[in-house]
């Protein structure tokens, strides 16, 4: 019988979000830089480092996601969004020769949600930053799949001390699958049961159909 008090919800997938899904309203709290291209009246208050009542055109400063993306107007001009340093050239030419030793909860820890969520914000940079996500994304695929599949019942927190937030979920995934499959061959399942994955899947056919 399954005792937990609450049933994670998924995040959403790419530049997809899922407002009930804890890691993405997380998500959405992280900051990044922008420069105003207007003037911000009686919003002073946003800007810790000044008195002033008012946001002057041309200040650089620091918004959380979810709020830069509400002001965000490709026809109006209200603010423009700079690239977190992860994401710029620099960066993605670390993570095109070798992904494997980035430290990316260090520097995320919403590596590759973030860098989908940047997409939304036209930058002549969105081609390069999303096949570097995709190509980091392949690159460390295997490393932490094999790495969940060969901790069985061990310590598995330095293995999962520099991954990202979706690759840790994979990673408890695959520990799961192994802990499961381990037990099934011991004789210790009563049942096989379906993955959270199908489940959620078939919730998914049923309110299409019910709509």
């Amino acid at each position: 019988m399954d005792t937990q008090s609450y049933l994670p919800v998924q995040p959403g997938v790419g530049m997809e979000e899922n407002f009930l899904s804890l890691d993405d309203i997380l998500l959405s709290h992280e900051r990044l830089p922008i420069r105003t291209e207007c003037a911000f009246p009686r919003l002073g208050f946003l800007e810790k480092s000044s008195d002033t009542q008012d946001i002057p055109e041309g200040t650089k400063m620091e918004l959380p996601l979810w709020l830069s993306k509400g002001l965000y107007e490709r026809k109006r001009r209200v603010l423009s969004v700079e690239l977190p340093k992860v994401y710029r050239e620099g960066w993605r030419t670390v993570f095109n020769a070798d992904p494997n030793v980035v430290d990316l909860h260090k520097m995320g820890p919403y590596y590759y949600g973030l860098g989908s969520q940047m997409l939304h914000f036209d930058s002549p940079e969105n081609p390069e930053i999303g096949q570097t996500l995709l190509q980091t994304f392949i690159g460390r695929f295997r490393r932490t799949m094999d790495s969940s599949q060969n901790a069985y019942n061990e310590d598995t927190s330095a293995l999962v001390e520099r991954l990202d937030c979706l690759e840790k979920a994979l990673f408890r995934s695959g520990q799961n699958g192994l802990n499961g499959f381990q037990s099934w061959e011991k004789g210790q399942a009563s049942q096989l049961t379906a993955s959270s994955l199908v489940l959620n899947y078939r919730k998914r056919k049923m309110t299409d159909v019910q709509h």
